[in-house]
């Protein structure tokens, strides 16, 4: 039976658990200063040396190795780097529920979270003394839900929206429009013209939105990323550099709202 490796600083590693599916270990563990952190285990054919990666979004690490890389170097690797791992993993900002009393983004304005009285009334984004919330009814235990299902719906409404002017725009359809939570990138358009967006983007600056709406129908045209299809996104949204500096600075951020550490 295969041991999985935990690596301790100055330590010799320690049994974890077995994973039969490969017969090697998926993770391992590191420490650093009384902390431990996962890290995911990758083999590509194409890596060349190790490396390690912190996925903001999903907030864990990825250690890509070579296809014929040892664990043991993998290990020894990720130990070397304990202090970096501690350090970028302690630095990511915290989650924040969607609870009453929390500040969550809606089109790029912070809003409070605020619990009315009664069990059914609409969610919906108001402007009190100056301040903005997202009034939400119903019992505490049902917030969560009603705070997401409110910003998908919002969501839904302004990506179609945004879609419907670009297409119309260049006199082509998309064949649907669908809503989901994708840490790995914004949007997508399949071969056949199904848009795919996060809903997450309703958080983000209206204009953010209106670029990825652009990008994505610009490839019904060309499902590449050629010079002729940045050309025509741009045609479509001339602020797109404005919105791509956003989600770079910003754009991990969003993950973190509607979850608990």
């Amino acid at each position: 039976m295969l041991k999985l490796l935990r690596l301790i600083s100055g330590q010799k590693p320690k049994v974890l658990k077995p994973t039969p599916a490969r017969l090697e270990p998926l993770q391992i563990s590191v420490s650093h200063l009384g902390m431990d952190f996962r890290v995911h285990i990758k083999r590509s054919s194409k890596a060349k040396r190790y490396t390690l990666r912190l996925r903001t979004a999903s907030q864990d690490l990825v250690l890509s190795m070579p296809e014929r890389g040892s664990l043991r170097s993998a290990s020894e690797f990720a130990g070397r780097h304990s202090a970096w791992i501690y350090e970028r993993m302690t630095r990511l900002p915290k989650n924040t529920p969607f609870l009453a009393g929390h500040t969550v983004p809606f089109k790029g304005v912070e809003h409070i979270i605020l619990k009315a009285g009664g069990t059914r009334g609409t969610t919906k984004s108001e402007c009190m003394d100056g301040v903005w919330h997202i009034v939400v009814h119903g019992d505490s235990s049902h917030i969560s839900r009603r705070i997401t299902d409110f910003l998908r719906k919002e969501a839904r409404a302004s990506l179609v929206a945004a879609v419907e002017r670009h297409t119309g725009f260049l006199g082509v359809a998309a064949r649907k429009v669908t809503l989901k939570d994708t840490t790995s990138r914004w949007g997508s358009c399949s071969s056949k013209g199904a848009l795919n967006f996060s809903w997450r983007l309703i958080m983000a600056p209206p204009f953010v939105i209106e670029y990825l709406a652009a990008h994505e129908v610009a490839h019904l045209k060309h499902l590449d990323h050629s010079k002729a299809f940045w050309d025509l996104t741009r045609q479509l949204d001339p602020n797109m550099d404005n919105a791509e500096a956003w989600l770079k600075s910003f754009g991990h951020n969003l993950h973190r709202y509607g979850k608990t550490d």
